[in-house]
């Protein structure tokens, strides 16, 4: 990009004006290349540690539905906002179970994930 300063005509110039005008050159070979833009947004610090603590237990969930369902083509999803949203715990261990009566693995390994996942639901 050059800028450049020419001289103007008296019948061009304005009388308020001075007889200077700039002008922008762009030229094709010094244009560099153009870099990728991100939007990012600003949280405040009260924001941001319940954007981690949610992030946190949502990790914990992937990892350990890994675990459950050894072979990842069984996986289920399960969702924490709607669990969240079951009024009580008894619905949201029902509801668990239900989702997860296709796993393989002992009762025992199951009902721990629960419980777990019961107790860390409670923190968001």
């Amino acid at each position: 990009m050059q800028c450049g300063l020419e001289q103007m005509n008296d019948c061009e110039r304005s009388p308020n004006r001075t007889n200077l005008r700039v002008n922008f050159n762009e030229k094709g070979a010094e244009v560099k290349e153009r870099r990728e833009k991100f939007l990012t947004a600003k949280y405040g610090s009260h924001q941001m540690s319940l954007i981690r603590k949610r992030l946190a237990v949502e990790m914990w969930l992937y990892d350990e539905l890994q675990k459950l369902f050894d072979p990842p083509s069984e996986a289920i999803d399960v969702d924490i906002d709607e669990i969240l949203d079951m009024d009580t715990d008894e619905i949201r261990r029902s509801h668990l179970i239900r989702l997860l009566s296709v796993c393989k693995r002992p009762q025992s390994d199951i009902s721990k994930f629960i419980s777990d996942l019961l107790d860390r639901a409670k923190t968001l």
